[in-house]
């Protein structure tokens, strides 16, 4: 069975920016929504959910960016051993930064983390074969991670590279277009006061 690792034993991007001291303030259970000033491939209108967020580091995941591989082919392929799998949907792409499963799901029995209410994380072994035997709570699968070292997310966001809204388990196990819903969600955190997000070039240095 897999421990909750501490924050200091994940995988986290490099450091591209003077860190800024950690305020106290956690933004646990928040999403934060790529801008236009983020030009990071890896982020491009990405929604992340932040599960962990203190003076060591940040975790989150990116909850918008559905992989081809469906959950069935990932748990018979790529789980030693395989996994039985009774669900249907796609495996998410985390994230940049490798690291094991990680699931985010509705049943409170198998928490490890309570990120918001509706939302559990977990990396348990036993958790994640269990759940994959219950199609009926939702939950989504994601294959790495995003992750900031002590003082990188704050940065960022001073730069301007985010939005910070509130998460709810609705937008967590949303399983539609991920390009609509941040621009959904974009565009309801004021950034349409400004400019359509919808009008946003893929590439953003074309303006």
């Amino acid at each position: 069975m897999l421990r909750l690792h501490t924050m200091s034993e994940f995988s986290f991007e490099s450091e591209e920016s003077e860190p800024t001291p950690f305020s106290g303030k956690s933004l646990a259970g928040k999403f934060l929504l790529a801008s236009s000033a983020l030009l990071d491939p890896n982020f491009e209108r990405s929604i992340v959910l932040i599960v962990q967020h203190n003076e060591e580091g940040a975790l989150g995941l990116i909850v918008n960016r559905p992989m081809k591989a469906s959950l069935k082919e990932v748990c018979s392929d790529a789980c030693d051993p395989p996994v039985v799998c009774a669900r249907e949907g796609p495996v998410y792409h985390g994230g940049p930064c490798e690291g094991v499963m990680m699931v985010l799901h509705a049943r409170a029995m198998d928490a490890q983390i309570n990120v918001v209410d509706g939302v559990y994380f977990t990396m348990d072994v036993a958790a994640i074969e269990s759940l994959m035997l219950a199609p009926d709570v939702p939950m989504k699968v994601f294959v790495g991670h995003a992750g900031w070292t002590a003082g990188q997310l704050e940065a960022e966001i001073a730069t301007g590279s985010w939005l910070i809204v509130p998460a709810d388990s609705d937008q967590v196990f949303f399983d539609g277009s991920g390009k609509d819903q941040w621009t959904k969600l974009t565009r309801n955190a004021t950034l349409g006061r400004w400019i359509d997000p919808g009008r946003i070039p893929d590439d953003p240095n074309m303006n």
